[in-house]
């Protein structure tokens, strides 16, 4: 659920064409970090400075029905 929320971000920076610029490409990077296994050696050779953006906390009111 977290990893599609932070998917969700991309593409909404996509579609609102924040990648094309320096700071909107290096917010998406920033998401990629915080993604399953953080970035490859080319994007943290591209992008040094890169740190995994924080994860969105969810919270369950109940849990859920696996049925």
């Amino acid at each position: 659920m977290v990893g599609f929320l932070l998917f969700k971000q991309v593409v909404d920076k996509i579609q609102n064409k924040e990648h094309l610029t320096r700071k909107g490409l290096e917010e998406i990077v920033a998401i990629k970090a915080s993604i399953n296994n953080g970035l490859p050696e080319e994007l943290k050779t591209a992008f040094p400075n890169t740190s995994p953006k924080g994860r969105p906390e969810i919270t369950l009111k109940e849990n859920p029905d696996p049925n």
